[in-house]
């Protein structure tokens, strides 16, 4: 299979790479910087600065999971321009070009995430339900998944990938709170009673090649885990998993104070449930939080 991957440099798009690269697919990865493209996923891996260089060659899948990191910093007026155009933008250039091919793959994958729904409190969250808040990260995925739809209109089967907290040994939201929490100066956000939906990389690789194979697949699909914890919970977990007290909490003043509009991404969220994942029969391999840490962490710990 010919696969073209968007934001495939990163966290995700890497072991996409390793994981169809062993599979025997012919990968592409477009990207700011393509000679960086193989020594990141692959030598086999091919990286194009421009869509126009992918040629004529034949493309069955496109995977789009570009976009700038949500949470590295403030929501600038600024920094939010730049996170729409690393997705809605890139997007809309995607589908441009592929209108143009006479060639179309049959398939596009494109991200999202379970900000889609908003901070929703302690509603539980299935694909079907509506989104609870229209907060800036719900208006962006919101946005996302509309300009990714459009694909519909080429003859294409769009799934939308609402992906949760992804957790993984070598980079990401787990890699941030390591030294903190080895250090004993881990704990809770804020009152930690939010809901955090999380999913190991083994399991978003695995979800993501499954999708890829049905062929039937479509609409959204929220990868996470099928048990959500609370934040004090997974501090507790995290605690366990590196034999260190995780007491000490985060105040939430404090992160409104120094992040603005960014602190609610951290002090809210959603307990979503990969009922349609469950239901096309993907099976998780890893369902709870200690199984995971202990996994992930089983090197390092």
């Amino acid at each position: 299979m010919h696969i073209l991957l968007t934001g495939g440099s990163g966290l995700i798009g890497r072991a996409l790479c390793r994981c169809w690269l062993a599979q025997g697919h012919r990968l592409t990865v477009w990207s700011r910087t393509p000679e960086r493209v193989s020594q990141l996923c692959g030598a086999a891996v091919r990286g194009i600065a421009r869509l126009e260089d992918y040629g004529d060659a034949p493309l069955d899948a496109v995977i789009n999971l570009a976009g700038a990191p949500i949470a590295d910093r403030p929501w600038t007026h600024k920094r939010k321009a730049l996170l729409w155009a690393s997705r809605i933008t890139l997007t809309e250039q995607l589908l441009a070009w592929l209108e143009q091919r006479q060639q179309r793959p049959q398939v596009l994958i494109s991200g999202s995430a379970v900000g889609w729904y908003g901070d929703a409190g302690e509603h539980e969250l299935r694909e079907s339900d509506p989104p609870v808040r229209e907060d800036f990260a719900a208006q962006l995925c919101g946005a996302w998944e509309e300009t990714a739809q459009r694909a519909e209109t080429l003859g294409m089967r769009v799934v939308l990938l609402r992906t949760g907290l992804v957790l993984a040994p070598e980079g990401g939201f787990l890699k941030r709170l390591l030294l903190p929490f080895r250090l004993g100066l881990g704990g809770p956000v804020g009152n930690g009673r939010q809901w955090m939906p999380w999913i190991h990389l083994e399991d978003e690789i695995g979800l993501i090649d499954f999708l890829l194979q049905q062929v039937d697949a479509s609409g959204p699909y929220n990868a996470c885990a099928p048990q959500p914890v609370r934040n004090k919970a997974f501090a507790r977990a995290l605690g366990r998993a590196l034999h260190r007290p995780a007491l000490l909490p985060l105040p939430g003043l404090l992160l409104k104070a120094g992040l603005g509009e960014l602190s609610e991404l951290l002090l809210g969220g959603q307990k979503a449930l990969p009922q349609r994942a469950l239901d096309a029969g993907y099976r998780f391999r890893f369902t709870d939080i200690d199984s995971a840490l202990a996994d992930l962490l089983k090197d390092s710990a």
